[in-house]
This record gives C-alpha cells, structure tokens and sequence, in this order.
C-alpha cells in the first residue's frame, strides 16, 4: 500500500529505510530473553491492556489519521488499501486517564548507546505536549535504549529544556547521562513489562 503525506510526498515506512535495515539484526541480539523480538510499542501495548483489565488506567495508543485514495477488492470478501495519505500530522502516541489526570505521551527507542537523538521528535509533537501541560495535563516521554534495555521516563519540562537547547544552536541529541540526571529510570518486569505508572505522581 502507497501512503503519502499531505505534500505528496512519498512515506517510506522505517522498515524500507536502508540506514535502518543495517541495524535491525543488532536489535534483537541484545534482548533479554523474556522480551526477545518486542518492539517498546508491543511492550506498552500490552502494560496498558493490563491497566486496563486492572482498571488501573483508560490508555491507548491514538490511531494514525488517514485518508484512503484507491482500494481495490481482489474478491468479494477481501479489499485491499492501494493507496493513501497522512490527513494531518500526529501529535504523540498515547494519551489516556489515570486518576482523574489526563495522560499523553510520546514513545521512542533508540539503537544508540550514548544518547537519544532528538531527530526522533517533531515540532508538532513538542507544541502539542506543551499545550497539554497548559491545561494541566500530564505529559512526557518513555525512552527506550534497545542496546541496554533501559527505560526511562523523561517529564515534558525536562524534554522541552533540551528540545530549546538544540533549537538554539546547541547539541542535537540528550545524553544518556542527562537523561539518568534528569529522568525516572523504569525498572522493567515480567508483566506488566513497563510499569510506569507509580513514577507519574514524581513528574
């Protein structure tokens, strides 16, 4: 299926992107065994089931808006999406309500070592979470480093200080060092695998 953005412009799923074939062996060499092959989408996907089966928290993963331009139906019972365009941009991944608080956040990984890249973040999503925090939402981003298997929890004012920084001139990327500084390190378990919860009443 042919995606497009709202300019036209061709989207090249990251699964296409050569730079990004290179390294996807790597990534599943380096995870523990509980959580061989699983993406940090598959691992929230399934923390938040578990909240809400608990009745812990309402969270999901926000549907990607798209408008469909050519089907075609092969059979009777099957169609298939030939092609299609990104209606607007996205804002961030989930978003939900856990005791009476509005949740939104943006979830990254990383194969790097050393440090996030801040690539990885979009303007529109940085606006997007600073409107939240406005209206006394609470927003931030889950941080995985692959190589490590280290998650971190970094508040919206935290990312928003090192977002400026880099729209200033300064480094394009956090360390990971900065974000140990000025982060909540989640200790990943059996299940829920990301239980990140019991840090938000700390951001």
């Amino acid at each position: 299926m042919a995606i497009n953005y709202p300019n036209g412009k061709k989207f090249i799923p990251p699964k296409d992107q050569p730079a990004k074939q290179t390294v996807a062996p790597k990534k599943k060499k380096d995870l523990s065994f509980s959580n061989r092959g699983k993406t940090l989408e598959d691992e929230l996907n399934e923390t938040n089931d578990y909240y809400l089966q608990l009745g812990l928290a309402v969270i999901h993963k926000k549907p990607v808006p798209l408008q469909i331009v050519k089907v075609e139906y092969p059979s009777r019972s099957a169609a298939v999406i030939r092609e299609a365009y990104f209606q607007a941009p996205s804002t961030t991944d989930y978003n939900g309500v856990w005791n009476g608080r509005y949740i939104d956040f943006e979830a990254k990984e990383t194969q790097n070592k050393t440090s996030f890249p801040l690539q990885n973040i979009h303007d529109h999503q940085i606006h997007h979470m600073s409107s939240v925090v406005k209206q006394n939402g609470t927003a931030f981003m889950i941080i995985r480093f692959s190589s490590w298997q280290r998650y971190f929890i970094m508040p919206f004012k935290e990312l928003e200080v090192f977002w400026n920084r880099m729209m200033a001139g300064g480094r394009k990327s956090v360390t990971l060092q900065e974000i140990e500084n000025t982060s909540f390190e989640i200790t990943p378990g059996a299940f829920p695998r990301i239980d990140y919860l019991p840090l938000l009443d700390k951001l």
